[in-house]
C-alpha cells in the first residue's frame, strides 16, 4: 500500500541560521546573510535525506513537502525542489501557497514563478 511522509520546511531557516557561528551578526547586518545563504539549501537537503531514511520512504511512499512559503525571499522554491526531488523514490507532493496559470507556479502570487513538469491539483475544477 501507499504510505505518507510529511516534511515541513517551516522552521528550517531558523534552525539553519541558529546553527551558524555568527548568527547574531546577521540580525545587525542582514546584508551579510547573502554570503552564507548558499549553505541553506544543502542544509535542507541533509535534513530531508535524513528524513527519507528515517521514514524508510520507498517507491510506494508519497513524500509531501509543506512550508515552502517560508522560503520566500530567501531561496527559490525551484532550487529546493530540484535538489530534493531526486531523493524521493516514490512521489513528491508539494503544498504550494500561490497560483498556477499557464503552466507557471507563482509563490505567494509574486514573480518567483517557474515552469515545472508537475501535475497541479488545484482548488478550482478547470483542469
Amino acid at each position: 500500500g501507499h504510505e505518507w511522509a510529511l516534511f515541513d520546511l517551516t522552521n528550517t531557516f531558523a534552525e539553519w541560521l541558529g546553527s551558524q557561528r555568527y548568527a547574531k551578526s546577521y540580525f545587525k547586518k542582514p546584508d551579510l546573510l547573502a554570503t552564507v545563504l548558499p549553505k541553506y539549501i544543502p542544509f535542507i537537503a541533509d535534513k530531508f535525506n535524513q528524513f527519507i531514511e528515517e521514514q524508510q520512504a520507498g517507491e510506494n511512499t508519497v513524500v509531501a513537502l509543506k512550508g515552502v512559503g517560508s522560503l520566500f525571499g530567501l531561496v527559490k522554491v525551484k532550487q529546493v525542489v530540484d535538489k530534493l526531488a531526486p531523493m524521493v523514490q516514490g512521489r513528491l507532493l508539494v503544498f504550494f501557497p500561490g497560483t498556477y496559470e499557464d503552466n507557471n507556479y507563482r509563490l505567494l502570487n509574486a514573480y518567483d514563478g517557474w515552469n515545472y513538469l508537475a501535475v497541479p491539483i488545484t482548488a478550482d475544477r478547470e483542469h
